[in-house]
């Protein structure tokens, strides 16, 4: 959960997200010194009054103000082509999670096992209990084990919707008559909070998304109380 005042991201619960925001500082670091170099020629410029007649034709610095810039450009760009194939890698998952969007809510369909299925309504602020977060808990989270790929098949029933849990670095469309396919995988034991990020219509703010990750022999009891 982010906490107030805070103008950076959650705390990483995925390898993923853990490696889109080591790109985010990187990025960062290269804008800073980018701005900083070009701030300095400006004021050079401004507060200068002296005339080199030497850099009126300089070939030279010429070539190097425009094969910098590419060079500075590669270093962004192959990270981020880098991570861009990792988050659409689905390798080995543990666990089928199919997603469907509706208005106003989520259904979750494990097609690993029968009969797991629930639909997961945002719970009115009169039922919430002490510590839960208004707008954001759900009467039935989805719940994975952590540690393990999860690979989610998200759909929608009705309209175009978007399935989003920032902490663990994955954002979806949910199109009607469209099946996407997305990994991830927890590295941690929590809830993890989101919300659908698609205008999709009047109670757009009213589905959020909760996934508690537990450990395996939990998740397996869990499962089991759906066929008693």
């Amino acid at each position: 959960m982010p906490n107030w005042g805070q103008v950076m991201f959650q705390d990483a619960a995925s390898s993923v997200m853990f490696q889109l925001i080591s790109f985010h500082d990187h990025a960062l670091l290269v804008l800073t010194l980018v701005l900083t170099v070009v701030a300095y020629a400006l004021l050079a410029l401004m507060v200068n009054k002296h005339v080199n007649r030497y850099i009126m034709e300089a070939q030279t610095i010429e070539t190097v103000w425009t094969i910098l810039p590419a060079l500075i450009l590669l270093v962004l760009a192959l990270p981020s082509l880098r991570i861009l194939y990792i988050t659409d890698e689905v390798s080995q998952p543990s666990i089928t999670v199919k997603t469907i969007g509706h208005q106003w809510y989520w259904s979750y369909e494990y097609t690993d096992f029968m009969n797991v299925e629930m639909d997961s309504y945002m719970t009115p602020t009169s039922d919430l209990l002490p510590g839960d977060y208004r707008l954001l808990e759900v009467d039935n989270r989805m719940v994975v084990p952590m540690q393990l790929e999860i690979r989610m098949l998200i759909t929608a029933a009705d309209v175009i919707h978007s399935w989003t849990v920032p902490a663990l670095g994955v954002k979806v469309d949910a199109v009607p008559g469209r099946l996407n396919q997305i990994g991830f995988t927890t590295t941690q034991p929590g809830i993890f909070y989101g919300q659908c990020s698609e205008i999709c219509g009047a109670n757009h703010s009213f589905m959020p998304i909760a996934v508690e990750a537990i450990n395996t022999k939990s998740f397996m009891k869990w499962v089991s109380n759906f066929n008693q």
